[in-house]
């Protein structure tokens, strides 16, 4: 079993460690710039990036070592 501060795979049924940052966005939802993220093992990255790579939606693939949130947009509040 997992410990719950391991980031877990995005694979559905999946409880392995996660090792890569699948980063996307769905053009008709997000803006440009915005960043929503999938967590991948070895074993399922290559599957999660050639769903999200065909639907245009997979921008980048980094590993989870890696991986720097990006900065939250100045709202100026």
């Amino acid at each position: 079993m997992n410990s719950p501060d391991i980031p877990i795979c995005s694979a559905k049924g999946c409880r392995a460690a996660a090792v890569w940052v699948l980063a996307w966005n769905n053009p008709k939802l997000h803006t440009p710039e915005r960043r929503k993220t999938w967590l991948a093992c070895e074993e399922h990255r290559e599957h999660l990036s050639q769903f999200l790579g065909v639907r245009g939606f997979l921008k980048d693939v980094v590993a989870l070592t890696d991986w720097v949130e990006p900065a939250a947009p100045d709202t100026g509040t």
